[in-house]
């Protein structure tokens, strides 16, 4: 049985925002991470985001081939009612998201991580998630979209660690 993660890069003060917070820092443990994963789950929102990836860019580097080559391979799952179609490698899930998302969790061995926080709100709600990474910049944003959607879940601490520089990543599981 797989694992559900709900993992994002966050300000220290608690939003993700992908356009004032660069993941360069942590490129190549983004790259390994995607590597290492059985599938991911996206929400419509972070999918259009990461379509990005779908096709080569001018300018990349050896570490941006290297991200989009795994990202390209990895299995997703798209929820959303408002999208007629997906692309590559991905399927669409429009309705029983709890179901479709226990199924893959069940059929699937390793991690699957669930991006974006409105969907993982509504996965957290349901019991699905099993753990939470939280990839903390020293970075104030202020406002934003935060990394919980909703009331914070009853987390217990799981483990701690520096990553790259002062970026550090926060785990933990439902209490």
């Amino acid at each position: 049985m797989a694992k559900l993660v709900f993992e994002m890069n966050q300000s220290i003060d608690g939003y993700v925002d992908h356009d004032r917070m660069s993941p360069e820092p942590l490129f190549s443990h983004w790259v390994k991470r995607t590597q290492e994963l059985s599938a991911t789950v996206y929400g419509r929102t972070m999918y259009g985001l990461m379509r990005y990836w779908d096709e080569d860019q001018e300018g990349w580097g050896d570490e941006h081939r290297a991200f989009a080559e795994a990202w390209r391979k990895l299995p997703k799952w798209v929820v959303s009612r408002s999208l007629t179609e997906v692309g590559p490698n991905a399927v669409l899930v429009r309705d029983n998201v709890e179901a479709v998302i226990a199924g893959l969790k069940a059929e699937r061995e390793g991690e699957i991580t669930v991006a974006g926080p409105v969907l993982a709100h509504s996965l957290a709600d349901s019991g699905l998630i099993d753990e939470y990474r939280l990839y903390t910049h020293p970075v104030v944003l202020g406002e934003g979209r935060p990394f919980f959607a909703g009331p914070r879940p009853p987390l217990r601490l799981a483990a701690h660690e520096r990553i790259v520089g002062d970026v550090v990543r926060l785990t933990y599981v439902p209490a």
